[in-house]
């Protein structure tokens, strides 16, 4: 199986924790390299989704995997997901502007 591109670029916030921002389909084809990312990050990770058209089961795993250090910026795309998933119950996220 031909793994679904995902773009991941890091930087640093202005308090110096580690951001992660996401770009393409998260599935079960990428979501180690999603998982790689973040475990590989210090600290709190702030993920910023804006950019992600979707994501499936395997992606919620590896955020709720992390949940006890990350922070999410998603799309309205993806709230209802993360809703439904109980993951907003456990991890602070905040919607980001239509684009």
């Amino acid at each position: 199986m031909t793994a679904t591109p995902l773009d991941v670029s890091t930087a640093r916030t202005a308090d110096g924790s580690t951001r992660l921002t996401i770009c393409g389909e998260i599935d079960m084809s990428n979501s180690a390299q999603l998982a790689d990312a973040i475990g590989g990050a210090s600290g709190q990770v702030l993920l910023d989704f804006t950019a992600v058209e979707y994501l499936d089961s395997a992606g919620l795993a590896v955020l709720f995997a992390h949940a006890d250090r990350i922070e999410l910026m998603a799309n309205r795309l993806l709230l209802p997901v993360l809703s439904i998933s109980g993951l907003t119950e456990l991890i602070s996220v905040r919607e980001t502007p239509a684009g």
